[in-house]
Protein backbone atom coordinates (compact mmCIF):
# COMPACT_ATOMS: atom_id res chain seq x y z
CA UNK A 1 0.00 0.00 0.00
CA UNK A 2 1.71 3.12 -1.43
CA UNK A 3 0.93 4.69 2.52
CA UNK A 4 2.75 2.40 4.27
CA UNK A 5 5.49 4.04 4.09
CA UNK A 6 7.56 6.93 1.11
CA UNK A 7 9.33 4.16 -0.39
CA UNK A 8 10.37 0.70 0.53
CA UNK A 9 14.27 -0.02 -0.33
CA UNK A 10 14.55 -4.04 -1.21
CA UNK A 11 17.80 -5.54 -0.70
CA UNK A 12 19.37 -9.35 -2.67
CA UNK A 13 20.31 -11.67 0.05
CA UNK A 14 22.12 -14.69 -1.54
CA UNK A 15 22.78 -16.08 1.88
CA UNK A 16 22.22 -16.05 5.34
CA UNK A 17 25.42 -13.58 6.04
CA UNK A 18 24.38 -11.25 3.40
CA UNK A 19 20.84 -10.96 4.44
CA UNK A 20 22.06 -9.93 8.05
CA UNK A 21 24.09 -7.62 6.35
CA UNK A 22 21.41 -5.93 4.22
CA UNK A 23 19.14 -5.68 6.99
CA UNK A 24 21.75 -3.90 8.79
CA UNK A 25 23.07 -1.52 6.78
CA UNK A 26 19.43 -0.33 6.01
CA UNK A 27 17.41 -2.32 3.99
CA UNK A 28 13.69 -2.21 4.43
CA UNK A 29 13.21 -5.47 3.01
CA UNK A 30 15.23 -8.25 1.44
CA UNK A 31 14.79 -11.23 -1.23
CA UNK A 32 15.94 -14.39 -0.98
CA UNK A 33 15.59 -17.83 -2.75
CA UNK A 34 14.89 -20.98 -1.22
CA UNK A 35 16.43 -24.26 -2.58
CA UNK A 36 13.69 -24.58 -5.21
CA UNK A 37 11.63 -22.34 -7.89
CA UNK A 38 14.03 -19.45 -7.55
CA UNK A 39 16.16 -18.21 -10.71
CA UNK A 40 19.43 -18.12 -8.56
CA UNK A 41 20.61 -21.60 -8.44
CA UNK A 42 23.75 -20.65 -7.96
CA UNK A 43 23.61 -18.68 -5.02
CA UNK A 44 23.94 -20.04 -1.83
CA UNK A 45 20.10 -19.62 -1.13
CA UNK A 46 18.40 -21.09 2.18
CA UNK A 47 17.33 -24.40 3.02
CA UNK A 48 14.30 -24.09 5.22
CA UNK A 49 15.99 -23.64 8.81
CA UNK A 50 18.21 -20.98 7.29
CA UNK A 51 15.41 -19.38 5.86
CA UNK A 52 13.89 -19.26 9.60
CA UNK A 53 16.76 -17.71 10.91
CA UNK A 54 17.14 -15.38 8.58
CA UNK A 55 13.09 -14.35 8.92
CA UNK A 56 13.75 -14.06 12.32
CA UNK A 57 16.42 -11.77 11.92
CA UNK A 58 15.08 -9.89 9.70
CA UNK A 59 11.62 -9.45 11.19
CA UNK A 60 13.58 -8.66 14.60
CA UNK A 61 14.86 -5.36 12.70
CA UNK A 62 11.57 -4.71 11.42
CA UNK A 63 12.76 -5.71 8.11
CA UNK A 64 9.89 -7.66 5.66
CA UNK A 65 11.81 -11.48 3.32
CA UNK A 66 10.21 -11.97 0.64
CA UNK A 67 10.94 -15.14 -1.61
CA UNK A 68 11.58 -16.29 -4.94
CA UNK A 69 9.54 -18.80 -6.85
CA UNK A 70 9.97 -17.29 -10.16
CA UNK A 71 10.71 -20.03 -12.30
CA UNK A 72 8.45 -20.56 -15.61
CA UNK A 73 7.88 -23.95 -14.60
CA UNK A 74 7.62 -27.27 -16.24
CA UNK A 75 4.98 -30.14 -15.36
CA UNK A 76 7.61 -31.79 -12.86
CA UNK A 77 8.10 -28.19 -10.66
CA UNK A 78 4.52 -28.96 -9.58
CA UNK A 79 5.34 -31.82 -7.09
CA UNK A 80 5.96 -30.49 -3.73
CA UNK A 81 5.54 -27.38 -4.45
CA UNK A 82 2.27 -26.62 -2.61
CA UNK A 83 3.75 -27.88 0.89
CA UNK A 84 6.72 -25.86 0.18
CA UNK A 85 5.08 -22.41 0.39
CA UNK A 86 2.99 -23.31 3.60
CA UNK A 87 6.63 -24.54 4.80
CA UNK A 88 7.72 -21.00 3.68
CA UNK A 89 4.28 -18.87 4.87
CA UNK A 90 4.88 -21.31 8.54
CA UNK A 91 8.33 -19.61 9.04
CA UNK A 92 6.94 -16.07 8.69
CA UNK A 93 8.06 -14.82 4.87
CA UNK A 94 6.26 -11.93 4.06
CA UNK A 95 5.55 -12.95 0.07
CA UNK A 96 6.49 -14.96 -2.62
CA UNK A 97 7.36 -13.06 -6.02
CA UNK A 98 5.83 -15.49 -9.09
CA UNK A 99 6.00 -15.14 -12.86
CA UNK A 100 4.10 -17.97 -13.40
CA UNK A 101 0.45 -18.23 -13.90
CA UNK A 102 0.10 -22.15 -12.93
CA UNK A 103 2.48 -20.88 -9.43
CA UNK A 104 0.46 -18.08 -8.66
CA UNK A 105 -2.48 -20.78 -8.84
CA UNK A 106 -0.33 -23.14 -6.37
CA UNK A 107 0.36 -20.22 -4.19
CA UNK A 108 -3.18 -18.80 -4.18
CA UNK A 109 -4.80 -22.22 -3.07
CA UNK A 110 -2.17 -23.30 -0.84
CA UNK A 111 -1.28 -20.19 0.94
CA UNK A 112 -4.32 -17.97 0.35
CA UNK A 113 -3.52 -15.39 2.76
CA UNK A 114 0.21 -14.82 1.42
CA UNK A 115 1.37 -11.33 -0.24
CA UNK A 116 2.08 -12.30 -4.41
CA UNK A 117 4.46 -10.22 -5.92
CA UNK A 118 4.42 -10.22 -9.71
CA UNK A 119 8.04 -10.72 -10.93
CA UNK A 120 9.84 -8.72 -13.74
CA UNK A 121 9.87 -12.16 -15.28
CA UNK A 122 6.42 -12.25 -16.22
CA UNK A 123 6.57 -9.13 -18.60
CA UNK A 124 4.85 -6.37 -17.00
CA UNK A 125 4.85 -3.51 -18.86
CA UNK A 126 1.61 -2.22 -19.15
CA UNK A 127 -1.56 -1.25 -16.69
CA UNK A 128 -3.67 -3.84 -18.55
CA UNK A 129 -1.33 -6.57 -16.78
CA UNK A 130 -1.49 -5.19 -13.67
CA UNK A 131 -4.75 -5.01 -13.66
CA UNK A 132 -5.52 -8.27 -14.19
CA UNK A 133 -3.04 -9.45 -11.98
CA UNK A 134 -4.55 -7.14 -9.12
CA UNK A 135 -7.58 -9.42 -9.47
CA UNK A 136 -6.44 -12.84 -9.50
CA UNK A 137 -4.82 -11.43 -6.17
CA UNK A 138 -1.42 -9.88 -6.38
CA UNK A 139 -0.52 -7.27 -4.07
CA UNK A 140 2.46 -5.60 -6.26
CA UNK A 141 4.03 -5.78 -9.58
CA UNK A 142 7.71 -5.45 -10.45
CA UNK A 143 7.82 -3.49 -13.40
CA UNK A 144 9.91 -4.68 -17.00
CA UNK A 145 13.36 -2.74 -16.78
CA UNK A 146 12.17 -1.68 -20.60
CA UNK A 147 9.43 0.66 -19.26
CA UNK A 148 10.65 4.59 -19.08
CA UNK A 149 9.65 6.97 -15.98
CA UNK A 150 6.26 8.05 -18.18
CA UNK A 151 5.35 4.72 -19.06
CA UNK A 152 5.44 3.90 -15.27
CA UNK A 153 3.62 6.58 -13.87
CA UNK A 154 0.93 5.83 -16.69
CA UNK A 155 1.02 2.51 -14.58
CA UNK A 156 0.52 4.03 -11.31
CA UNK A 157 -2.18 6.01 -12.40
CA UNK A 158 -3.98 3.09 -13.63
CA UNK A 159 -4.01 0.49 -10.80
CA UNK A 160 -6.26 0.06 -7.50
CA UNK A 161 -3.97 2.55 -4.44
CA UNK A 162 -3.32 -0.52 -2.51
CA UNK A 163 -1.50 -2.07 -5.37
CA UNK A 164 2.54 -1.81 -5.20
CA UNK A 165 4.78 -0.60 -7.82
CA UNK A 166 8.58 -2.02 -7.52
CA UNK A 167 11.15 -1.52 -10.32
CA UNK A 168 14.78 -2.23 -10.42
CA UNK A 169 17.17 1.07 -9.58
CA UNK A 170 20.87 -0.58 -9.19
CA UNK A 171 22.65 -3.63 -10.55
CA UNK A 172 23.46 -5.22 -13.39
CA UNK A 173 20.86 -5.53 -16.98
CA UNK A 174 19.72 -8.35 -18.75
CA UNK A 175 20.13 -8.73 -22.21
CA UNK A 176 17.02 -10.25 -22.66
CA UNK A 177 13.58 -9.06 -22.48
CA UNK A 178 12.81 -8.72 -18.73
CA UNK A 179 15.32 -11.20 -18.32
CA UNK A 180 13.71 -14.10 -20.42
CA UNK A 181 16.49 -15.68 -22.26
CA UNK A 182 17.19 -18.26 -24.29
CA UNK A 183 21.18 -17.95 -24.96
CA UNK A 184 22.09 -19.87 -21.99
CA UNK A 185 19.80 -22.74 -22.57
CA UNK A 186 20.60 -22.81 -26.76
CA UNK A 187 24.66 -22.21 -25.95
CA UNK A 188 25.37 -24.05 -22.48
CA UNK A 189 22.34 -26.22 -22.28
CA UNK A 190 21.69 -24.51 -18.60
CA UNK A 191 18.22 -22.66 -18.49
CA UNK A 192 17.73 -19.33 -17.28
CA UNK A 193 14.68 -19.28 -16.73
CA UNK A 194 15.20 -22.24 -14.45
CA UNK A 195 18.01 -20.46 -12.31
CA UNK A 196 21.16 -21.80 -14.55
CA UNK A 197 22.28 -18.90 -16.19
CA UNK A 198 25.48 -18.76 -17.79
CA UNK A 199 25.78 -15.39 -18.79
CA UNK A 200 26.98 -15.72 -21.94
CA UNK A 201 25.78 -12.19 -22.92
CA UNK A 202 29.43 -11.23 -21.01
CA UNK A 203 31.14 -13.21 -23.35
CA UNK A 204 33.86 -12.16 -25.99
CA UNK A 205 31.99 -12.90 -29.23
CA UNK A 206 33.72 -12.47 -33.02
CA UNK A 207 32.14 -13.08 -36.10
CA UNK A 208 33.17 -16.72 -38.38
CA UNK A 209 32.25 -16.71 -42.06
CA UNK A 210 30.94 -19.85 -42.76
CA UNK A 211 33.06 -20.57 -45.38
CA UNK A 212 36.02 -19.73 -43.77
CA UNK A 213 36.63 -21.56 -40.34
CA UNK A 214 38.89 -20.54 -38.08
CA UNK A 215 38.99 -17.02 -38.99
CA UNK A 216 37.73 -14.82 -36.67
CA UNK A 217 36.89 -10.98 -37.92
CA UNK A 218 35.98 -8.35 -35.77
CA UNK A 219 32.44 -7.45 -35.58
CA UNK A 220 33.94 -3.63 -34.71
CA UNK A 221 37.07 -1.78 -34.55
CA UNK A 222 38.74 -3.71 -31.63
CA UNK A 223 41.16 -7.07 -32.77
CA UNK A 224 39.96 -8.95 -29.72
CA UNK A 225 36.44 -9.16 -30.27
CA UNK A 226 33.40 -7.60 -29.15
CA UNK A 227 31.43 -8.20 -26.24
CA UNK A 228 27.98 -7.56 -28.03
CA UNK A 229 25.82 -7.80 -25.31
CA UNK A 230 27.50 -6.81 -22.40
CA UNK A 231 24.98 -3.46 -21.01
CA UNK A 232 26.53 -1.26 -18.18
CA UNK A 233 24.93 -1.38 -15.00
CA UNK A 234 21.74 0.40 -13.82
CA UNK A 235 22.67 2.90 -11.25
CA UNK A 236 19.20 5.25 -10.29
CA UNK A 237 21.01 6.83 -7.05
CA UNK A 238 21.21 10.40 -8.84
CA UNK A 239 17.30 10.04 -9.79
CA UNK A 240 15.28 9.72 -6.61
CA UNK A 241 12.95 12.63 -7.20
CA UNK A 242 11.70 10.73 -10.25
CA UNK A 243 11.35 7.50 -9.20
CA UNK A 244 9.23 9.06 -6.25
CA UNK A 245 6.96 11.34 -9.12
CA UNK A 246 6.68 8.19 -10.73
CA UNK A 247 5.14 6.27 -8.09
CA UNK A 248 7.43 3.71 -7.58
CA UNK A 249 6.72 2.35 -4.04
CA UNK A 250 9.69 -0.54 -3.70
CA UNK A 251 13.15 0.46 -5.15
CA UNK A 252 15.12 -2.91 -5.85
CA UNK A 253 18.44 -3.42 -5.82
CA UNK A 254 19.84 -6.45 -8.21
CA UNK A 255 22.33 -8.81 -6.84
CA UNK A 256 21.82 -12.16 -4.84
CA UNK A 257 24.81 -13.39 -6.70
CA UNK A 258 26.91 -10.09 -5.51
CA UNK A 259 29.40 -9.97 -2.36
CA UNK A 260 28.74 -8.88 1.15
CA UNK A 261 30.62 -5.89 0.59
CA UNK A 262 28.47 -4.91 -2.36
CA UNK A 263 25.41 -5.61 -0.60
CA UNK A 264 26.41 -3.31 2.35
CA UNK A 265 27.99 -0.86 0.19
CA UNK A 266 25.18 0.06 -1.95
CA UNK A 267 22.00 -0.53 0.39
CA UNK A 268 23.91 1.92 2.77
CA UNK A 269 24.65 4.32 -0.15
CA UNK A 270 20.86 4.37 -1.19
CA UNK A 271 19.24 4.69 2.65
CA UNK A 272 21.13 7.72 2.86
CA UNK A 273 20.43 8.76 -0.62
CA UNK A 274 16.19 7.99 -0.09
CA UNK A 275 16.56 9.44 4.03
CA UNK A 276 18.07 12.56 2.75
CA UNK A 277 15.50 12.80 -0.19
CA UNK A 278 12.54 12.91 2.21
CA UNK A 279 14.12 14.89 4.99
CA UNK A 280 14.86 17.85 2.98
CA UNK A 281 15.25 17.44 -1.39
CA UNK A 282 18.13 20.42 -1.12
CA UNK A 283 20.47 17.89 1.02
CA UNK A 284 19.54 15.29 -1.49
CA UNK A 285 20.72 17.49 -4.26
CA UNK A 286 24.01 18.49 -2.01
CA UNK A 287 25.03 14.84 -1.39
CA UNK A 288 24.45 13.75 -5.16
CA UNK A 289 28.19 13.26 -5.53
CA UNK A 290 28.26 11.48 -2.36
CA UNK A 291 25.78 8.83 -3.16
CA UNK A 292 27.70 8.29 -6.41
CA UNK A 293 31.13 7.72 -5.48
CA UNK A 294 30.04 5.21 -2.47
CA UNK A 295 28.18 2.69 -4.57
CA UNK A 296 31.03 3.16 -6.82
CA UNK A 297 33.29 1.88 -4.17
CA UNK A 298 31.55 -1.57 -4.55
CA UNK A 299 32.68 -3.37 -7.92
CA UNK A 300 30.63 -2.23 -11.04
CA UNK A 301 30.47 -1.56 -14.95
CA UNK A 302 30.11 1.52 -16.32
CA UNK A 303 26.68 2.95 -15.29
CA UNK A 304 23.56 3.58 -17.41
CA UNK A 305 19.84 4.95 -16.27
CA UNK A 306 19.21 2.38 -19.47
CA UNK A 307 15.43 2.85 -20.45
CA UNK A 308 13.98 4.66 -17.63
CA UNK A 309 14.23 8.60 -19.89
CA UNK A 310 13.74 7.06 -23.40
CA UNK A 311 15.14 3.89 -25.29
CA UNK A 312 18.86 3.23 -25.16
CA UNK A 313 21.43 3.52 -27.87
CA UNK A 314 24.79 2.26 -28.38
CA UNK A 315 26.41 4.15 -25.76
CA UNK A 316 24.39 1.42 -23.27
CA UNK A 317 26.42 -1.25 -24.03
CA UNK A 318 30.17 -2.35 -23.26
CA UNK A 319 32.03 -3.78 -26.30
CA UNK A 320 35.54 -3.81 -25.44
CA UNK A 321 35.54 -6.01 -21.87
CA UNK A 322 33.20 -7.42 -19.77
CA UNK A 323 35.21 -6.91 -16.87
CA UNK A 324 34.16 -4.78 -13.81
CA UNK A 325 35.51 -1.26 -12.22
CA UNK A 326 36.86 -2.23 -8.60
CA UNK A 327 37.91 1.00 -6.92
CA UNK A 328 38.00 -0.23 -3.43
CA UNK A 329 39.16 -3.68 -2.45
CA UNK A 330 36.90 -5.70 0.47
CA UNK A 331 39.72 -6.08 3.10
CA UNK A 332 38.02 -7.52 5.94
CA UNK A 333 34.72 -7.63 8.13
CA UNK A 334 34.83 -7.20 11.95
CA UNK A 335 33.57 -10.55 13.77
CA UNK A 336 32.81 -9.29 17.44
CA UNK A 337 32.33 -5.68 18.72
CA UNK A 338 35.50 -3.74 19.85
CA UNK A 339 37.12 -4.49 22.87
CA UNK A 340 37.09 -1.36 25.03
CA UNK A 341 40.00 -2.54 27.19
CA UNK A 342 42.22 -3.12 24.86
CA UNK A 343 40.88 -1.46 21.62
CA UNK A 344 41.08 -4.77 19.77
CA UNK A 345 38.29 -6.16 17.31
CA UNK A 346 38.43 -10.07 15.91
CA UNK A 347 38.40 -9.41 11.94
CA UNK A 348 37.88 -12.03 9.41
CA UNK A 349 40.09 -11.09 6.64
CA UNK A 350 38.75 -11.06 2.50
CA UNK A 351 41.88 -9.52 1.10
CA UNK A 352 45.26 -8.73 2.13
CA UNK A 353 46.01 -5.76 4.20
CA UNK A 354 48.85 -4.86 6.23
CA UNK A 355 50.74 -2.79 9.06
CA UNK A 356 50.81 1.04 8.10
CA UNK A 357 48.06 0.83 5.13
CA UNK A 358 45.52 3.56 5.11
CA UNK A 359 42.61 1.87 4.90
CA UNK A 360 38.68 2.60 5.52
CA UNK A 361 36.17 1.78 8.17
CA UNK A 362 32.42 1.35 6.71
CA UNK A 363 30.22 0.95 9.28
CA UNK A 364 26.47 0.16 9.37
CA UNK A 365 25.14 2.83 10.83
CA UNK A 366 27.13 6.22 10.74
CA UNK A 367 29.73 7.55 8.07
CA UNK A 368 32.88 5.49 6.68
CA UNK A 369 36.20 6.87 8.36
CA UNK A 370 39.57 6.25 6.86
CA UNK A 371 42.18 4.63 9.96
CA UNK A 372 46.15 3.92 9.44
CA UNK A 373 46.68 -0.07 10.49
CA UNK A 374 48.58 0.27 13.31
CA UNK A 375 48.76 -3.47 15.24
CA UNK A 376 47.38 -6.68 13.90
CA UNK A 377 47.41 -10.13 16.07
CA UNK A 378 46.58 -13.66 14.87
CA UNK A 379 45.18 -15.98 16.64
CA UNK A 380 47.20 -17.07 19.35
CA UNK A 381 48.16 -12.85 20.14
CA UNK A 382 51.26 -12.99 18.08
CA UNK A 383 51.94 -9.49 16.55
CA UNK A 384 52.13 -10.06 12.33
CA UNK A 385 52.89 -7.60 9.87
CA UNK A 386 50.20 -8.23 7.41
CA UNK A 387 47.16 -10.23 7.08
CA UNK A 388 47.61 -12.46 4.18
CA UNK A 389 45.31 -15.81 4.09
CA UNK A 390 41.90 -15.64 2.88
CA UNK A 391 39.29 -15.54 5.69
CA UNK A 392 42.31 -15.57 8.85
CA UNK A 393 40.60 -14.53 12.09
CA UNK A 394 42.78 -11.55 13.02
CA UNK A 395 42.63 -8.77 15.68
CA UNK A 396 42.98 -5.69 14.55
CA UNK A 397 43.49 -1.88 16.50
CA UNK A 398 40.89 0.60 15.87
CA UNK A 399 40.74 4.07 16.86
CA UNK A 400 36.90 4.21 17.18
CA UNK A 401 34.60 1.26 18.33
CA UNK A 402 33.56 -0.77 15.97
CA UNK A 403 30.71 -4.03 15.38
CA UNK A 404 30.12 -7.19 14.20
CA UNK A 405 29.49 -7.02 10.20
CA UNK A 406 30.91 -3.44 10.30
CA UNK A 407 33.21 -3.64 7.05
CA UNK A 408 37.06 -2.39 6.09
CA UNK A 409 38.12 -1.55 2.21
CA UNK A 410 41.06 0.00 0.80
CA UNK A 411 42.16 1.59 -2.71
CA UNK A 412 44.06 -1.10 -4.32
CA UNK A 413 48.09 0.14 -5.31
CA UNK A 414 46.87 0.76 -8.60
CA UNK A 415 44.11 2.89 -8.38
CA UNK A 416 45.20 6.46 -7.43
Amino acid sequence: MQNKMKMELLAPAGDLEKLKIAVLYGADAVYIGGEAYGLRAKAKNFDIDTMAEGVKFAHDHGVKVYVTANIFAHNPDFEGMADYFKAVEAIGVDALIISDLGVFSVAKEAVPNMEIHVSTQANNTNYKSAQMWYKLGAQRVVVARELSMKEIRQIRDSIPEDMEIEAFVHGAMCISYSGRCLLSNYLAGRDANKGACAHPCRWKYHLVEETRPGEYMPIEENERGTYIYNSKDLCMIEHIPDIAKAGIYSLKIEGRMKTPFYVGTVVKAYRQAIDDYFADPKLYEEHLPYYLAEVSKASHRDYTTAFYYGKPDGNQQVYTNNSYIREYDFIGMVQEDWNEETGFAWVEQRNKFSVGEEIEVMPAQGDSYAMKVTEIRNQNGETVASAPHPQELLQVKFEKPVKKFDMLRKRPSDVK
